[in-house]
């Protein structure tokens, strides 16, 4: 287990956000091991609920919110590194900052990032940081073709999940329910998997349907709910901290994810390490999580009847389910697992400071 690096700076959005648990994850996951973490929040929160490893890991106290506070915190602090998650607002401020400290800093690219709001001179910032971490494979391909970045420079580090807390502990709902937790925002196309339960309550098929999250098309999602008749079938559970999602995947029997657009949804690795077999669209790095016909079942984006038919098939066949399930288990086990992430990290972060590499403006 590396444990040499001793004090990061992370500098991000909005900490905490309930969307980015992966985010609070890493810096808890640096804390168990002895390293100590400041966090630069370019913005403050705006809501009320938080995930319970927030407080559990001390995080909150490890916060400046004022950027005018920023270069006077980090003097103190005295990080070795900078990191930044997402390529945006960010890695823009890292990039400054580190320059003026003279450390190295890196940045993580996600997903909006990279594919529907990247920066204009992404190939500048990625030229810049000592180094460019993102969470697929296939993000990795895109940002080599589209921003030029060259490969050895891009080092592919997916998120992991607790496979301690999140375990398939706990009894399988019935009917049997499948479970999507994500932001309500176009990108995740639900209104498709409201379709999908149209056509599967048409078929008398059984199960329940929940959607775990909040967002901008809550309004445009409820009406489509209600014109499609579906108040038996679906329900909108809300936002949720980690507690209660954990307790929906270990209750589920599918989780299921539409999206049009997509990095490497840390929502599935919790549903995939708690037993939960996915039936997702096969974009980004989906496919790399989820192994076609062996973890899961993969979908064309946008195909009402294909998505209905693989949810029919998991539903109607509990004993197909429960065996991808285990193999979902497996596969975050052997490649997804949060500490296996925070090892390649720190080795990172590591190689760069035991070489001196500074930062490029």
């Amino acid at each position: 287990m590396v444990t040499t690096m001793r004090r990061i700076a992370y500098v991000v959005n909005v900490f905490p956000k309930l969307s980015e648990t992966f985010i609070a994850n890493e810096m808890a996951e640096l804390r168990q091991r002895g390293v100590e973490v400041r966090i630069l929040s370019l913005r403050q929160p705006s809501e009320q609920l938080r995930h319970g490893i927030v407080t559990e890991a001390g995080l909150g106290q490890r916060v400046v919110y004022d950027p005018r506070e920023f270069r006077v915190a980090l003097r103190e602090f005295q990080p070795e590194v900078l990191h930044a998650h997402f390529a945006t607002e960010p890695t823009a401020a890292a990039r400054e900052l580190a320059a003026e400290l003279g450390v190295p800093f890196t940045f993580t690219a996600h997903g909006y990032d990279i594919y529907r709001k990247p920066p204009a001179d992404f190939a500048d910032r990625a030229a810049a940081a000592a180094a460019v971490v993102t969470v697929s494979e296939a993000n990795a391909r895109y940002i080599v073709k589209n921003f030029g970045v060259p490969t050895a420079h891009i080092h592919v580090i997916p998120c992991g999940v607790d496979g301690e807390r999140f375990s398939p502990h706990g009894e399988r709902l019935e009917p049997p329910h499948v479970v999507c937790v994500a932001r309500l925002r176009p990108v995740k196309n639900l209104g498709l998997l409201l379709e999908a339960c149209a056509v599967l309550q048409s078929r008398g098929v059984e199960f329940r349907c929940v959607l775990v999250g909040d967002g901008p098309c809550c309004d445009e999602l409820e009406a489509m709910w209600a014109r499609l008749g579906l108040a038996r079938v679906v329900e909108f559970a809300g936002a949720a901290e980690q507690a209660e999602v954990l307790a929906w995947w270990q209750r589920a029997t599918i989780a299921a994810l539409t999206s049009t657009s997509e990095g490497m949804p840390v929502s599935l690795m919790e549903a995939a390490a708690c037993g939960v077999p996915a039936v997702a669209t096969a974009v980004g790095g989906i496919p790399e999580l989820v192994e076609d016909g062996v973890t899961g079942l993969l979908v064309p984006v946008g195909d009402t009847q294909a998505l209905a038919a693989a949810l029919e098939q998991l539903l109607r066949n509990p004993e197909l389910a429960a065996r991808m399930g285990v193999a979902a288990r497996r596969r975050v086990e052997e490649r997804f697992t949060l500490t296996g992430q925070v090892d390649r990290l720190l080795e990172l972060w590591t190689e760069l400071v035991s070489v001196g590499v500074g930062a490029r403006r």
